[in-house]
Protein backbone atom coordinates (compact mmCIF):
# COMPACT_ATOMS: atom_id res chain seq x y z
CA UNK A 1 0.00 0.00 0.00
CA UNK A 2 2.62 2.42 1.28
CA UNK A 3 4.79 1.49 -2.34
CA UNK A 4 1.30 2.07 -4.41
CA UNK A 5 0.92 5.55 -2.98
CA UNK A 6 4.69 6.81 -3.68
CA UNK A 7 3.66 5.72 -6.92
CA UNK A 8 0.62 7.97 -7.28
CA UNK A 9 2.56 10.85 -6.03
CA UNK A 10 4.98 10.43 -8.10
CA UNK A 11 2.49 10.34 -10.47
CA UNK A 12 0.88 13.64 -10.05
CA UNK A 13 4.24 15.44 -9.21
CA UNK A 14 5.53 14.20 -12.63
CA UNK A 15 2.39 15.50 -14.55
CA UNK A 16 2.33 19.05 -12.69
CA UNK A 17 5.59 19.07 -14.07
CA UNK A 18 4.50 18.41 -17.40
CA UNK A 19 1.54 20.97 -17.39
CA UNK A 20 4.40 23.47 -16.27
CA UNK A 21 6.16 22.68 -19.33
CA UNK A 22 3.60 21.96 -22.24
CA UNK A 23 2.28 24.85 -24.35
CA UNK A 24 -1.12 24.31 -25.85
CA UNK A 25 -3.01 27.03 -28.01
CA UNK A 26 -6.50 26.68 -26.27
CA UNK A 27 -6.39 24.53 -22.97
CA UNK A 28 -3.53 23.07 -20.20
CA UNK A 29 -3.63 20.61 -17.66
CA UNK A 30 -6.06 21.18 -14.86
CA UNK A 31 -8.24 23.43 -16.99
CA UNK A 32 -6.36 26.50 -17.15
CA UNK A 33 -6.20 27.87 -20.42
CA UNK A 34 -3.35 29.42 -22.22
CA UNK A 35 -5.24 32.83 -21.80
CA UNK A 36 -5.34 32.54 -18.11
CA UNK A 37 -1.61 32.33 -17.85
CA UNK A 38 -0.96 35.50 -20.27
CA UNK A 39 -3.80 37.48 -18.14
CA UNK A 40 -1.34 36.31 -15.29
CA UNK A 41 1.70 37.27 -16.49
CA UNK A 42 0.55 40.83 -17.34
CA UNK A 43 -1.22 41.09 -14.24
CA UNK A 44 2.64 40.34 -12.65
CA UNK A 45 3.79 43.23 -15.51
CA UNK A 46 1.39 45.26 -14.27
CA UNK A 47 2.33 44.66 -10.44
CA UNK A 48 5.64 45.68 -10.88
CA UNK A 49 5.04 48.77 -13.05
CA UNK A 50 2.74 49.93 -10.63
CA UNK A 51 5.44 49.39 -7.34
CA UNK A 52 7.72 50.83 -9.75
CA UNK A 53 5.68 54.20 -9.65
CA UNK A 54 4.85 53.95 -6.37
CA UNK A 55 8.70 53.40 -5.64
CA UNK A 56 10.03 56.48 -7.67
CA UNK A 57 12.00 53.90 -9.95
CA UNK A 58 12.01 55.10 -12.94
CA UNK A 59 14.76 52.07 -14.45
CA UNK A 60 11.85 49.36 -13.10
CA UNK A 61 9.31 51.35 -14.88
CA UNK A 62 10.80 51.32 -17.92
CA UNK A 63 11.36 47.50 -17.70
CA UNK A 64 7.60 47.25 -17.98
CA UNK A 65 7.07 49.07 -20.73
CA UNK A 66 6.80 53.03 -22.31
CA UNK A 67 8.16 55.34 -19.67
CA UNK A 68 5.69 58.45 -20.82
CA UNK A 69 3.10 57.80 -18.39
CA UNK A 70 6.36 57.98 -15.33
CA UNK A 71 7.45 61.22 -17.12
CA UNK A 72 3.31 62.21 -16.39
CA UNK A 73 3.07 61.04 -13.39
CA UNK A 74 5.84 61.55 -11.36
CA UNK A 75 4.93 64.49 -9.64
CA UNK A 76 1.55 62.60 -8.37
CA UNK A 77 2.09 62.43 -4.78
CA UNK A 78 0.63 58.78 -4.58
CA UNK A 79 -0.54 56.55 -1.24
CA UNK A 80 -1.64 53.96 -4.03
CA UNK A 81 -1.74 52.60 -7.48
CA UNK A 82 -2.90 49.07 -8.30
CA UNK A 83 -4.05 47.69 -11.73
CA UNK A 84 -6.74 45.14 -11.53
CA UNK A 85 -6.39 42.99 -15.31
CA UNK A 86 -10.41 42.34 -15.79
CA UNK A 87 -9.89 41.26 -19.56
CA UNK A 88 -7.11 40.35 -22.51
CA UNK A 89 -7.33 40.37 -25.63
CA UNK A 90 -4.76 38.81 -27.94
CA UNK A 91 -3.83 39.78 -31.26
CA UNK A 92 -1.23 39.14 -33.76
CA UNK A 93 2.22 39.38 -31.22
CA UNK A 94 0.72 42.04 -28.85
CA UNK A 95 -2.81 42.27 -26.77
CA UNK A 96 -5.22 44.64 -25.14
CA UNK A 97 -5.69 44.29 -21.55
CA UNK A 98 -9.04 46.01 -20.00
CA UNK A 99 -8.00 47.06 -16.29
CA UNK A 100 -9.51 48.58 -13.56
CA UNK A 101 -7.15 51.02 -11.69
CA UNK A 102 -7.64 52.44 -8.15
CA UNK A 103 -5.31 55.20 -7.23
CA UNK A 104 -5.27 57.18 -3.28
CA UNK A 105 -3.81 60.57 -3.63
CA UNK A 106 -1.56 60.87 -0.53
CA UNK A 107 -3.03 63.30 2.06
CA UNK A 108 -6.23 63.95 0.22
CA UNK A 109 -8.13 60.85 -0.78
CA UNK A 110 -9.98 58.47 2.08
CA UNK A 111 -10.49 55.92 -0.26
CA UNK A 112 -8.87 55.32 -3.81
CA UNK A 113 -10.71 56.28 -6.84
CA UNK A 114 -11.30 53.77 -9.35
CA UNK A 115 -10.65 54.33 -12.93
CA UNK A 116 -11.56 51.99 -16.31
CA UNK A 117 -7.96 51.84 -18.52
CA UNK A 118 -6.79 49.96 -21.61
CA UNK A 119 -3.64 48.83 -21.88
CA UNK A 120 -1.44 48.39 -25.45
CA UNK A 121 0.87 44.94 -24.64
CA UNK A 122 3.43 43.84 -26.55
CA UNK A 123 5.85 41.06 -26.05
CA UNK A 124 9.45 39.99 -26.33
CA UNK A 125 11.12 37.24 -28.63
CA UNK A 126 11.33 35.85 -25.52
CA UNK A 127 7.89 36.04 -24.55
CA UNK A 128 7.68 39.07 -21.97
CA UNK A 129 5.09 41.28 -22.32
CA UNK A 130 5.10 44.76 -21.74
CA UNK A 131 3.19 47.81 -21.95
CA UNK A 132 2.84 49.73 -25.07
CA UNK A 133 0.03 52.41 -24.41
CA UNK A 134 -2.16 53.23 -21.29
CA UNK A 135 -5.50 55.33 -22.42
CA UNK A 136 -9.42 55.52 -20.44
CA UNK A 137 -11.32 53.11 -21.80
CA UNK A 138 -14.08 53.11 -24.06
CA UNK A 139 -16.78 55.42 -22.64
CA UNK A 140 -14.47 56.36 -19.58
CA UNK A 141 -13.34 59.84 -18.70
CA UNK A 142 -9.93 61.34 -19.27
CA UNK A 143 -7.25 61.93 -15.77
CA UNK A 144 -5.29 64.67 -15.79
CA UNK A 145 -1.86 62.58 -16.78
CA UNK A 146 -3.90 61.79 -20.13
CA UNK A 147 -3.39 65.69 -21.30
CA UNK A 148 -0.38 66.15 -19.77
CA UNK A 149 2.63 66.00 -17.34
CA UNK A 150 1.19 67.05 -14.25
CA UNK A 151 2.62 69.40 -12.00
CA UNK A 152 1.82 69.61 -8.25
CA UNK A 153 1.91 72.39 -5.65
CA UNK A 154 0.61 71.56 -2.17
CA UNK A 155 -0.49 74.79 0.17
CA UNK A 156 -1.32 74.67 3.36
CA UNK A 157 -4.91 72.78 2.81
CA UNK A 158 -4.83 72.56 -0.75
CA UNK A 159 -2.82 70.17 -3.36
CA UNK A 160 -3.16 71.72 -6.48
CA UNK A 161 -2.69 69.64 -9.74
CA UNK A 162 -2.14 70.76 -13.57
CA UNK A 163 -1.40 70.57 -16.61
CA UNK A 164 0.29 72.84 -19.33
CA UNK A 165 0.36 75.58 -16.36
CA UNK A 166 3.20 76.91 -15.01
CA UNK A 167 3.96 76.61 -11.01
CA UNK A 168 3.35 80.05 -10.27
CA UNK A 169 0.27 79.97 -11.99
CA UNK A 170 -0.80 77.14 -9.68
CA UNK A 171 0.52 78.43 -6.85
CA UNK A 172 -2.05 81.36 -7.56
CA UNK A 173 -4.69 78.63 -7.42
CA UNK A 174 -3.30 77.60 -4.09
CA UNK A 175 -3.35 80.77 -1.97
CA UNK A 176 -6.94 81.25 -3.14
CA UNK A 177 -7.91 77.66 -1.96
CA UNK A 178 -5.87 78.47 0.91
CA UNK A 179 -8.33 81.37 1.91
CA UNK A 180 -10.88 79.35 0.92
CA UNK A 181 -10.74 76.70 3.36
CA UNK A 182 -10.82 78.53 6.77
CA UNK A 183 -13.67 80.44 5.44
CA UNK A 184 -15.67 78.09 4.89
CA UNK A 185 -14.75 76.30 7.73
CA UNK A 186 -15.94 79.67 9.56
CA UNK A 187 -19.49 79.62 8.19
CA UNK A 188 -20.22 75.40 7.83
CA UNK A 189 -17.84 74.08 10.75
CA UNK A 190 -15.33 72.09 10.75
CA UNK A 191 -17.15 68.16 10.37
CA UNK A 192 -14.68 67.55 6.90
CA UNK A 193 -11.62 67.36 5.31
CA UNK A 194 -10.82 71.04 5.88
CA UNK A 195 -8.44 70.41 2.81
CA UNK A 196 -8.98 70.42 -1.01
CA UNK A 197 -7.84 69.13 -4.66
CA UNK A 198 -8.14 71.41 -7.90
CA UNK A 199 -7.33 70.21 -10.90
CA UNK A 200 -6.23 72.81 -13.55
CA UNK A 201 -6.04 71.29 -17.35
CA UNK A 202 -4.91 73.45 -20.20
CA UNK A 203 -7.71 74.36 -21.59
CA UNK A 204 -11.89 74.45 -21.50
CA UNK A 205 -11.17 71.20 -24.09
CA UNK A 206 -9.50 69.56 -21.55
CA UNK A 207 -11.55 70.48 -18.33
CA UNK A 208 -14.42 68.98 -20.60
CA UNK A 209 -12.47 65.53 -21.01
CA UNK A 210 -11.86 65.11 -17.69
CA UNK A 211 -15.56 65.59 -16.93
CA UNK A 212 -16.65 63.31 -19.81
CA UNK A 213 -19.09 65.55 -21.45
CA UNK A 214 -19.25 67.77 -24.35
CA UNK A 215 -16.96 71.56 -24.01
CA UNK A 216 -20.20 73.49 -24.97
CA UNK A 217 -21.35 72.19 -21.59
CA UNK A 218 -18.89 73.99 -19.31
CA UNK A 219 -18.42 76.80 -21.80
CA UNK A 220 -18.34 79.92 -19.77
CA UNK A 221 -18.36 77.94 -16.28
CA UNK A 222 -15.40 78.97 -14.11
CA UNK A 223 -15.33 75.78 -12.31
CA UNK A 224 -17.01 72.66 -11.01
CA UNK A 225 -16.59 70.30 -8.13
CA UNK A 226 -17.03 66.18 -8.72
CA UNK A 227 -17.80 63.91 -5.94
CA UNK A 228 -20.75 61.74 -4.73
CA UNK A 229 -24.20 63.32 -3.40
CA UNK A 230 -24.34 62.34 -0.07
CA UNK A 231 -20.66 61.20 0.12
CA UNK A 232 -19.86 58.72 2.63
CA UNK A 233 -16.68 58.32 4.45
CA UNK A 234 -15.53 55.67 2.19
CA UNK A 235 -15.92 57.91 -0.79
CA UNK A 236 -12.43 59.67 -2.28
CA UNK A 237 -12.12 63.29 -1.95
CA UNK A 238 -13.71 65.37 -4.33
CA UNK A 239 -12.23 67.62 -7.24
CA UNK A 240 -12.55 71.08 -7.95
CA UNK A 241 -12.25 71.11 -11.75
CA UNK A 242 -11.02 74.88 -13.22
CA UNK A 243 -11.85 76.18 -16.70
CA UNK A 244 -8.86 77.72 -17.02
CA UNK A 245 -10.25 79.84 -20.23
CA UNK A 246 -13.38 81.03 -17.77
CA UNK A 247 -11.68 81.33 -14.78
CA UNK A 248 -8.92 83.43 -16.63
CA UNK A 249 -11.51 86.26 -17.38
CA UNK A 250 -12.41 86.59 -13.59
CA UNK A 251 -11.14 89.97 -11.64
CA UNK A 252 -9.51 89.34 -8.12
CA UNK A 253 -12.99 88.91 -6.14
CA UNK A 254 -14.24 87.14 -8.65
CA UNK A 255 -11.75 83.89 -8.59
CA UNK A 256 -11.50 83.88 -5.06
CA UNK A 257 -15.70 83.57 -5.10
CA UNK A 258 -15.07 81.03 -7.36
CA UNK A 259 -12.75 79.03 -4.83
CA UNK A 260 -14.59 79.09 -2.07
CA UNK A 261 -17.72 78.29 -3.84
CA UNK A 262 -16.52 75.12 -4.90
CA UNK A 263 -15.05 74.69 -1.76
CA UNK A 264 -18.27 74.48 -0.27
CA UNK A 265 -19.37 71.76 -2.12
CA UNK A 266 -16.56 69.80 -1.30
CA UNK A 267 -17.28 70.62 2.85
CA UNK A 268 -21.01 70.20 2.42
CA UNK A 269 -20.74 66.72 0.62
CA UNK A 270 -22.20 64.42 2.89
CA UNK A 271 -24.50 66.48 4.02
CA UNK A 272 -25.77 66.76 0.24
CA UNK A 273 -27.93 64.12 -0.59
CA UNK A 274 -30.83 63.70 -4.04
CA UNK A 275 -32.90 65.23 -1.23
CA UNK A 276 -31.34 68.72 -1.68
CA UNK A 277 -32.79 70.89 -4.44
CA UNK A 278 -29.73 72.94 -6.19
CA UNK A 279 -31.21 76.03 -5.31
CA UNK A 280 -30.14 75.45 -1.57
CA UNK A 281 -26.77 73.58 -2.26
CA UNK A 282 -25.83 76.23 -5.37
CA UNK A 283 -27.49 79.10 -3.13
CA UNK A 284 -25.90 78.18 -0.43
CA UNK A 285 -22.43 77.97 -2.00
CA UNK A 286 -22.69 80.82 -3.70
CA UNK A 287 -23.50 82.59 0.01
CA UNK A 288 -20.40 81.45 1.26
CA UNK A 289 -18.32 82.68 -1.62
CA UNK A 290 -19.84 86.27 -1.21
CA UNK A 291 -19.17 86.02 2.39
CA UNK A 292 -16.87 89.56 3.14
CA UNK A 293 -16.34 90.68 -0.35
CA UNK A 294 -18.26 94.13 -0.20
CA UNK A 295 -20.40 92.74 -3.20
CA UNK A 296 -23.82 94.09 -3.24
CA UNK A 297 -27.13 92.34 -4.00
CA UNK A 298 -26.89 94.58 -7.42
CA UNK A 299 -23.51 93.39 -8.07
CA UNK A 300 -23.58 89.92 -7.12
CA UNK A 301 -26.76 89.24 -9.03
CA UNK A 302 -26.93 91.63 -12.03
CA UNK A 303 -29.43 89.74 -14.44
CA UNK A 304 -31.99 88.53 -11.58
CA UNK A 305 -31.47 92.85 -10.53
CA UNK A 306 -32.13 93.37 -14.73
CA UNK A 307 -35.20 91.60 -14.81
CA UNK A 308 -36.38 93.11 -11.39
CA UNK A 309 -35.39 96.52 -12.59
CA UNK A 310 -38.02 95.85 -15.95
CA UNK A 311 -40.59 94.33 -13.62
CA UNK A 312 -40.10 90.68 -13.18
CA UNK A 313 -40.08 89.38 -10.22
CA UNK A 314 -39.59 85.19 -10.55
CA UNK A 315 -43.41 83.87 -8.99
CA UNK A 316 -41.47 80.74 -7.74
CA UNK A 317 -37.54 79.35 -6.47
CA UNK A 318 -35.44 78.27 -9.17
CA UNK A 319 -35.75 74.09 -10.03
CA UNK A 320 -33.65 71.86 -10.94
CA UNK A 321 -33.40 72.29 -14.43
CA UNK A 322 -33.11 75.85 -14.48
CA UNK A 323 -29.54 74.72 -12.93
CA UNK A 324 -28.60 72.64 -16.33
CA UNK A 325 -25.04 73.83 -17.90
CA UNK A 326 -26.42 73.96 -21.26
CA UNK A 327 -29.53 75.95 -20.73
CA UNK A 328 -29.63 79.64 -21.94
CA UNK A 329 -27.04 81.43 -19.90
CA UNK A 330 -29.11 84.73 -18.34
CA UNK A 331 -31.29 81.80 -17.61
CA UNK A 332 -29.06 79.79 -16.04
CA UNK A 333 -27.40 82.72 -13.98
CA UNK A 334 -30.63 84.00 -12.70
CA UNK A 335 -31.21 80.96 -11.33
CA UNK A 336 -27.55 81.03 -9.34
CA UNK A 337 -28.54 84.45 -8.21
CA UNK A 338 -32.29 83.37 -7.15
CA UNK A 339 -30.81 80.74 -4.72
CA UNK A 340 -28.32 82.99 -3.33
CA UNK A 341 -30.80 85.56 -2.44
CA UNK A 342 -32.63 82.72 -0.73
CA UNK A 343 -29.73 81.48 1.27
CA UNK A 344 -29.01 84.83 1.77
CA UNK A 345 -32.59 86.24 3.05
CA UNK A 346 -32.56 82.70 5.77
CA UNK A 347 -28.76 84.03 7.00
CA UNK A 348 -30.20 88.05 7.06
CA UNK A 349 -34.36 86.42 8.93
CA UNK A 350 -32.98 83.96 10.68
CA UNK A 351 -29.32 84.18 11.17
CA UNK A 352 -26.14 82.19 9.52
CA UNK A 353 -26.69 79.02 12.66
CA UNK A 354 -30.06 78.92 11.44
CA UNK A 355 -29.25 78.44 7.53
CA UNK A 356 -26.49 75.94 8.31
CA UNK A 357 -28.90 73.60 10.31
CA UNK A 358 -31.60 74.20 7.62
CA UNK A 359 -29.05 72.83 4.88
CA UNK A 360 -28.25 69.57 7.06
CA UNK A 361 -32.00 69.25 7.73
CA UNK A 362 -33.48 68.64 3.90
CA UNK A 363 -30.20 66.65 3.02
CA UNK A 364 -30.70 64.19 6.09
CA UNK A 365 -34.61 63.50 4.75
CA UNK A 366 -34.88 60.27 3.01
CA UNK A 367 -36.29 61.48 0.06
CA UNK A 368 -37.04 65.11 -1.79
CA UNK A 369 -40.65 65.01 -1.67
CA UNK A 370 -41.50 66.11 1.92
CA UNK A 371 -37.86 67.39 2.87
CA UNK A 372 -37.84 70.86 2.25
CA UNK A 373 -41.58 70.97 3.50
CA UNK A 374 -40.46 69.48 6.96
CA UNK A 375 -37.33 71.71 7.21
CA UNK A 376 -39.05 74.61 6.87
CA UNK A 377 -41.86 74.31 9.71
CA UNK A 378 -39.08 72.58 11.63
CA UNK A 379 -36.22 74.56 11.61
CA UNK A 380 -37.73 78.08 10.49
CA UNK A 381 -40.97 77.40 11.71
CA UNK A 382 -42.68 78.95 8.66
CA UNK A 383 -44.70 77.38 5.35
CA UNK A 384 -43.12 76.83 1.55
CA UNK A 385 -46.35 79.33 0.81
CA UNK A 386 -44.94 81.80 3.02
CA UNK A 387 -41.24 81.15 2.90
CA UNK A 388 -41.55 81.61 -1.20
CA UNK A 389 -43.93 85.06 -0.87
CA UNK A 390 -41.23 86.22 1.75
CA UNK A 391 -38.36 85.73 -1.04
CA UNK A 392 -40.52 87.42 -3.69
CA UNK A 393 -40.10 90.59 -1.34
CA UNK A 394 -36.72 90.46 -0.59
CA UNK A 395 -35.65 89.95 -3.92
CA UNK A 396 -38.17 93.11 -5.11
CA UNK A 397 -36.31 95.05 -1.88
CA UNK A 398 -32.54 94.05 -2.62
CA UNK A 399 -32.40 94.29 -6.39
CA UNK A 400 -35.48 96.95 -7.44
Amino acid sequence: MADRGRARRVWRSTAVGLCLLLTAPLSGCGGRTAADSARAQVQRVLDARSAALLGHDERAYGVTGTRGEYTRLRALPLASWTYRVTGLRRGGSGATADADLRYRVAGYDRAPVSVRRTLALGRTADGRWYVTADRPARGAGRQLWDEGTVTAVEGAHSLVLGTGQSAGALRGYARLADRAVPAVSGAWGTDWARRVVVLVPHTLEGMAALLGSPAANYRGIAAVTTGEVGGSGAAPADRVVVNPDAYALLGGVGKQVVLTHETTHVATRAHTTTATPLWLSEGYADWIGYLGTGRTPPEAAPELARAVQDGTVPSALPVDQDFRFSSDPVHLAEAYEGGWLACRMIADHWGPARLGAFYRAVGAHPKREGALDDALTKVLGTTPEAFTARWREYVRDQLG
